[in-house]
């Protein structure tokens, strides 16, 4: 039973029934969705008498009024899980849906979704309902902690069930509005259709003529999501906005506290893994970024953009390329705008620990510099926001979305002998990553700034493909990872000492006659600190370069790819 149904047996579900005597108890729900952009278009639809091939059953579309609770204990328990929990009243009973958060594409985009479902009690804890596959699902992750509400979901639905031989496809017109603490968040229109008998290459053919009307957008989220993105806005009072359209929130992915990839994860689908959860920490700190008020909220969502930029590279091969193009552009275009702000507020950071300790007047004399580098960064900032706004931005985002929530979408075909595990491949890419760090040992101690930089970036993969599969490697991996991120920080610090110092040359050769005497000295001696830290740590480089190269390392990362 799909979580829009009205639950009133039709008789024609093809689910099993559990020991409650529940029918549909368990198994998949598999359904087309359309966000309906043209109410008249799906008025039609669900009034017509014949859709691709099926014949509509009964009399006109039958109208009823929904109420669905979601839930989960206080502390996210079932979220993290990955199911959803729907308590749905139904004339004398209640009945308690719990269905997957993942879902896989079926024959013509139809969602396939895990559901189980039993009877419950409005106002009973879960261990007081009777028995089913639903009820011990809860218990499993919940325990005897009492279930509280997340949002509720009302909708005028009228449906319609069509026909075809056996099989048998339920439409459903839906007029949503989404209410927490009483107030309506916001209000949409899907449309649905259910196979709840039969062949699915019925709703294949279904969803080529539905593909076609131009007042439907084919979508993959569930209402819930769809709430959840709504309540992810707050008013600066905490209180939440109604009435905001959803291409105005930024929407939210329920991750858990690590990307949970596993030695026997197909390598496409540990990368779905991780991008999912670096992108629901770029969003995380979106509308920190928006504000402006925080500057460690920009650079967290940077960082998240680079860990799925590295991720793309970790994993790319397992995705078409083509299909996925527009996703890792995308990325690089949000990527570079972030760090366009982010490089300048570090450069601003520094410059304030440097001056921290100076006199009044000097501090005062390097204010020609740092109010350059502050415009810059408004202008950089001002770019970021608009791409942030533009229409560009969410529909890539929309996109993306989908893809990492949606398993199995464009992953590249393998043969039955082809390596496709992580187990198989991990080593291979661990190996090579940290071939390309130790061939720099060569050329080190004479390798000049650009070419530590290139290091670094070498530094950066091997890091990244042990920290991406860190839960499959053991623990083993995590004081490997720690040497690698100190070769990376120091020559990191290196970096942004040899920007600072060249930002600021260029500064006295662009402004030189525009300066006073005080001003050019003092922005000249900060150039000259700037430039003794980066020769100090260019210098002071072999301490966590020999952590990475030594015995004790080789021997680490040997033991912990062996244990694939």
């Amino acid at each position: 039973m799909t979580d829009e149904s009205d639950g009133q047996s039709t008789g024609e579900t093809d689910g099993a029934t559990s020991a409650s005597g529940t029918p549909g108890a368990t198994g998949k729900e598999v359904e087309l969705k359309y966000r309906v952009t043209d109410s008249a278009t799906g008025e039609r639809l669900v009034g017509t008498d014949e859709l691709a091939g099926l014949t509509a059953s009964g009399g006109r579309p039958r109208a009823v009024q929904i109420e669905d609770r979601y839930v989960d204990s206080a502390d996210g328990q079932l979220t993290r899980a990955g199911f959803a929990v729907r308590v749905r009243q139904r004339r004398d009973d209640t009945i308690v849906s719990v269905k997957s958060l993942t879902h896989e594409v079926g024959a013509g985009g139809a969602i396939r979704r895990l559901e189980l479902e039993g009877p419950a009690d409005r106002v009973a804890p879960p261990v007081d309902w009777p028995a089913s596959d639903a009820r011990a699902l809860v218990l499993e992750h919940a325990g005897d902690a009492p279930l509280v509400e997340r949002v509720t979901i009302r909708q005028l639905r009228r449906q319609r069930v069509f026909k075809a031989g056996t099989t048998r496809v339920e439409l459903s017109l839906d007029e949503v509005d989404v209410v927490h603490r009483g107030r309506i968040v916001t209000s949409f229109v899907e449309l649905e259709a259910e196979l709840r008998k039969g062949d699915e290459a019925a709703l294949e053919r279904l969803a080529a003529v539905l593909d076609t009307e131009a007042g439907l957008v084919r979508s993959s989220e569930s209402k819930l999501e769809a709430a959840m993105t709504a309540l992810s806005v707050t008013d600066p009072d905490g209180d939440l906005r109604p009435g905001r359209p959803l291409t105005g929130l930024v929407p939210r992915l329920v991750v858990g506290k690590t990307p949970g990839v596993v030695a026997d994860d197909h390598v496409a689908e540990a990368g779905r893994k991780v991008l999912r959860f670096h992108l629901a920490r770029m969003l995380d700190y979106e509308a920190g970024t928006r504000s402006g008020e925080n500057a460690e909220d920009l650079h967290k969502m940077r960082v998240a953009t680079r860990r799925q930029r590295a991720a793309w590279r970790v994993f790319g091969d397992g995705f078409r390329d083509k299909r996925t193009q527009r996703h890792r552009r995308g990325l690089r275009e949000i990527a570079g705008r972030l760090g366009a702000v982010r490089d300048l507020d570090v450069q601003l950071e520094n410059a304030d620990l440097y001056r921290g300790g100076l006199p009044v007047a000097e501090q005062r004399a390097l204010e020609p510099l740092l109010a350059s580098w502050r415009g810059h960064r408004d202008d950089a900032r001002v770019l970021l926001l608009r791409e942030l706004d533009g229409d560009r931005y969410r529909r890539w985002l929309d996109d993306y979305l989908d893809f990492v929530r949606t398993e199995g979408m464009h992953v590249e075909p393998s043969g039955p002998a082809t390596p496709h595990r992580i187990r198989d491949t991990a080593p291979s890419r661990i190996w090579a990553a940290y071939e390309n760090v130790r061939a720099y040992e060569s050329v080190l101690r004479w390798a000049d700034i650009e070419t530590l930089h290139d290091l670094r970036i070498a530094g950066k993969w091997l890091r990244y493909s042990l920290e991406f599969v860190r839960e499959a490697l053991g623990e083993g991996a995590t004081p490997l990872i720690t040497r690698v991120v100190a070769l990376q920080d120091h020559i990191g610090l290196m970096h942004d000492a040899d920007l600072s110092a060249s930002l600021a040359r260029t500064f006295l050769v662009d402004h030189g006659t525009e300066l006073s005497t005080l001003e050019t000295s003092a922005i000249g001696r900060y150039l000259v600190d700037r430039e003794r830290e980066t020769a100090r740590l260019r210098r002071t480089i072999g301490q966590p370069w020999r952590g990475l190269v030594g015995p004790t390392f080789r021997r680490g990362l040997g033991r912990v790819v062996s244990g694939l």
